[in-house]
């Protein structure tokens, strides 16, 4: 049960509470019956179960007259008071009587059924005056019955019981007070944290700049609110300056990067030709890199795009550089047109990334390709040493690499996640027969042209 969840407020409040109540009344009704002890007349009264005793030894007799029983509680209430006598009456004033009635009650017994309650103390001992009157249900109707010289008990012990009986009653009733009033009232004083909490769960490096409000919030907890909006506003900040510093880094990089390719261009054809210009398409590839996770910050407007002519695209683009490394390129393509709602160029660095990542790996030897399929599935795969299956998840995490001496920053498939999880898609990678296999899924927009396909095949 949630209320009395370790460490709740709303257990703590209740369990506080009730003790807090509970020493208040246990204070209060030890002054009151203080009070009552010093104001005490003196005398002793009597146990009023004696008259419970005699009204259930009542019975009607053979001659249709009231008499009593000697049940087993009767027999125990004489050995302890030998001296017990009483006076029963019913209203059509039928009488019995036990033990020796006082002078000073005899008149009074003629009375009994007009007389429903009475304690009366004796001052002086043996206190054979002290005597009760109750009214009792019995086998023969309602009597009351007069009962005197029974148990006898202390006026201060009586004040102690009735004290508790008085006591506990109002407990159980704090008690329920409490456990319904104090959830309830937390509930309504703490609604606006809830909310505050649900805006907080939603904030993410998506959606910076957000802050917490302080509408409906305790004045407590206003505090705690400030602090956290101070945090995010610093987190802000630095991730702001982090990213200053990707965009310029990388900017910085493209000048130099270019005029190296530049002349690598004027060296002989050679190996080492073809190695060093590897080597700065990978540099190149780092500096795009750090651009577009500077670009995935900003609030792209998405358009209609083909897959089709995205991946057309990056196969001419690359197909020098696979070639050159001692791959085939292959693309493969539906008839028709495969429309998604996306940033055209984004996608086509996501899908490079993915190319490029099987250039670097593939062991130059044998097809890349190229696959796009109707449903909005991109499959890139090659006949390299694959990806072994403890791996899959683990590559797409910023900066992991499957080998330390690889010469990438571990970046490129962790960009193509967020590209397409951007998109509102996914990338996996696939087992395989061999090589490397990912896949982008990627949702599709329904134009005429799907609409009538989806028509056909159905």
């Amino acid at each position: 049960m949630k209320l009395f969840r370790r460490g709740s407020l709303k257990r703590r409040l209740i369990w506080q509470l009730l003790a807090l109540q509970y020493a208040i009344l246990t204070a209060l009704v030890a002054v009151i019956v203080m009070q009552l002890i010093r104001a005490d007349l003196g005398g002793q009264l009597m146990d009023t179960d004696a008259t419970e005793v005699v009204g259930r030894a009542i019975r009607r007799g053979p001659d249709g007259k009231l008499t009593i029983a000697d049940t087993a509680d009767l027999r125990a209430l004489k050995a302890d008071a030998p001296g017990l006598w009483f006076v029963a009456r019913n209203a059509a004033g039928e009488e019995v009587t036990g033990g020796t009635v006082p002078e000073a009650y005899r008149s009074m017994a003629g009375a009994l059924d007009r007389i429903s309650f009475a304690d009366i103390r004796d001052t002086k001992a043996p206190y054979n005056l002290a005597a009760s009157v109750r009214s009792t249900e019995t086998q023969e109707g309602t009597v009351t019955v007069l009962a005197g010289a029974g148990r006898m008990v202390g006026l201060a012990f009586a004040i102690v019981i009735l004290s508790q009986l008085v006591l506990i009653p109002i407990l159980i009733l704090l008690a329920l007070i409490a456990l319904i009033a104090i959830p309830l009232i937390i509930g309504r004083a703490f609604a606006g944290i809830a909310t505050v909490a649900a805006h907080a769960g939603e904030i993410d490096i998506d959606r910076r700049g957000t802050r917490l409000s302080v509408e409906r919030i305790p004045a407590e907890v206003e505090p705690l609110v400030h602090a956290i909006n101070g945090a995010l506003q610093r987190l802000d900040d630095g991730y702001e300056q982090h990213q200053r510093f990707l965009s310029d880094a990388a900017h910085e990089l493209r000048t130099p990067i270019a005029i190296l390719q530049t002349r690598l261009e004027l060296l002989p054809a050679g190996a080492v030709r073809t190695r060093l210009k590897l080597d700065t398409g990978r540099i190149a590839a780092l500096a795009e890199q750090l651009l577009d996770m500077q670009r995935l910050d900003r609030a792209d407007s998405f358009t209609a795009i083909d897959l089709c002519d995205v991946c057309q695209q990056v196969a001419a683009d690359l197909a020098p550089m696979a070639i050159a490394s001692g791959y085939q390129l292959s693309l493969e393509t539906p008839k028709t047109a495969v429309t998604v709602n996306g940033d055209a160029s984004a996608l086509t660095r996501a899908i490079t990334n993915l190319v490029q990542n099987a250039i670097e790996h593939a062991g130059s030897r044998g097809t890349i390709t190229i696959a796009v399929g109707s449903d909005g599935a991109i499959d890139v795969t090659d006949e390299g040493p694959g990806i072994p299956e403890g791996e899959r998840e683990k590559i797409f995490a910023p900066f992991y690499r499957l080998q330390p001496q690889d010469r990438g920053a571990g970046l490129g498939l962790n960009l193509v996640r967020d590209i397409v999880r951007r998109h509102g898609g996914e990338v996996s990678a696939l087992a395989a027969r061999a090589g490397a296999h990912f896949r982008i899924m990627l949702p599709l927009t329904c134009t005429p042209a799907h609409l009538q396909r989806r028509v056909k095949e159905a």
